[in-house]
């Protein structure tokens, strides 16, 4: 990614999951997060296209991240997904897949998201929604 520098001090060690899958963060601030992914063969479905739950999932992880930024690496918020709404727009061609999550609104409880997935290419694949609670 280019021209984005993520703060290395809120760059959190990856999950057992996010390690496994190989999807990274690259940009994280108020209200917004980017993560990406290598298109890799074992990420795809039996027609050899990129399976819908890897969309799902990217989707949900950026939506999931851009409601809990603090900026601070010793203050950290957790959310959980109470809803997520993934539509799939279209096939990615490309070498990354690119996930971005805004948070859209919400209050001390709850919060709101939407998201997109492109690839390096500039095509849509896939768009979200979700809802997220606070952990407290």
């Amino acid at each position: 990614m280019k021209d984005i520098e993520l703060d290395p001090r809120l760059v959190e060690d990856p999950y057992p999951f996010q390690r496994h899958l190989g999807f990274y963060m690259v940009d994280w601030r108020e209200d917004y997060a980017r993560m990406e992914l290598p298109m890799a063969e074992f990420l795809t479905n039996r027609y050899g296209i990129l399976h819908g739950g890897v969309y799902a999932l990217m989707c949900d992880s950026v939506m999931g991240y851009c409601g809990c930024y603090t900026g601070d690496p010793e203050t950290r918020k957790f959310g959980m997904t109470l809803s997520l709404t993934t539509n799939f727009i279209g096939r990615l061609e490309g070498k990354t897949l690119i996930a971005e999550g805004w948070k859209v609104g919400g209050g001390r409880r709850n919060y709101f998201c939407e998201a997109k997935v492109t690839d390096e290419l500039g095509t849509l694949g896939a768009t979200a929604s979700g809802s997220f609670r606070y952990r407290s």
